[in-house]
């Protein structure tokens, strides 16, 4: 059943991702329309934007969430385009600033870690890291169920240099490279168990924050960077990695889980569309699971 139902959809996505990007936001905003009669995750939106923003009223919330499902859209769109994306497409549509102190890292060979969110288009900023800095990318992640897509999607996240891992591997691997120079990154803003969590105050609510980069950034002893996904326009984007801890091992516990919570949170407070709002972030509280 997997295998038919890939085989059925994936001439609409292959259709899909050899559009020009000019008629790929056409089908986007069809679908925006449409997204919005199914009340997608609807009551979930609301609720996350609500709770994170308890000054603003209910037209603005109903602003918010209209937008965020018309950028949903952009996402979904932009994601599987990256099935027939060139190089030169790659690098024009997610610009990657550029810093000393990445390039002094990499010539002291000294791999990294990387933070970042559900926030922009995180697809693209992979191929983007690796078309533009020296570092060997590897993305932790949680595979797909179904195989047929799984592969589908390991091709497109690696066809520009960018390897991934499965997260329950990510330990093994890291120690496995330890002899090279890579760089290692993490989505950290997903849902954390209540009992292991780091907890703390994010998008003014008590929130449990995954500590797995903290623990593992400092068993490597491996450089902490944060990685800023800003759109500039529709369908455009900029890559800015940020410095956070050099010395992860000289850190208070908690300290580093900390500081990426408030930087994140910086940034969807800046603009709040770009982030992933659909997703359960809130089904843990500190003494129950909902």
């Amino acid at each position: 059943m997997q295998a038919i139902i890939f085989y059925l959809i994936y001439p609409l996505i292959y259709l899909i991702a050899s559009l020009p990007f000019k008629a790929l936001y056409v089908v986007s905003d069809f679908f925006y329309y449409l997204l919005v009669l199914s009340g997608y995750r609807k009551k979930i939106i609301i609720r996350n934007l609500t709770n994170s923003f308890p000054l603003k009223n209910e037209a603005e919330i109903n602003a918010l969430y209209k937008s965020y499902y018309r950028y949903l859209c952009d996402l979904v769109f932009e994601t599987l385009k990256t099935l027939k994306m060139t190089e030169k497409e790659a690098k024009e549509r997610c610009a990657f600033h550029s810093t000393d102190w990445l390039e002094r890292l990499h010539k002291e060979h000294k791999s990294i870690l990387i933070v970042m969110g559900h926030y922009g288009n995180w697809e693209w900023a992979g191929p983007s890291f690796s078309l533009h800095t020296t570092y060997q990318l590897i993305v932790v992640y949680l595979p797909l169920t179904n195989p047929y897509f799984e592969k589908m999607m390991k091709s497109m996240r690696t066809k520009f240099g960018t390897k991934i891992i499965p997260a329950s591997n990510a330990l093994r691997d890291m120690v496995a490279n330890r002899k090279h120079v890579t760089a290692t990154a993490f989505i950290a803003d997903q849902s954390a168990w209540a009992d292991t969590a780091y907890w703390t105050t994010f998008l003014n609510q008590d929130t449990a924050v995954f500590t797995g980069p903290e623990k593992l950034s400092k068993k490597f002893d491996y450089p902490v960077v944060y990685m800023s996904v800003n759109r500039i326009r529709r369908g455009y984007y900029e890559i800015t990695p940020e410095l956070l801890f050099e010395f992860p091992q000289k850190t208070e516990e908690g300290e580093i889980t900390l500081a990426f919570t408030q930087r994140l949170e910086k940034e969807i407070m800046r603009d709040p569309v770009t982030w992933l709002w659909s997703h359960r972030r809130w089904k843990h509280s500190r003494n129950k699971t909902i």
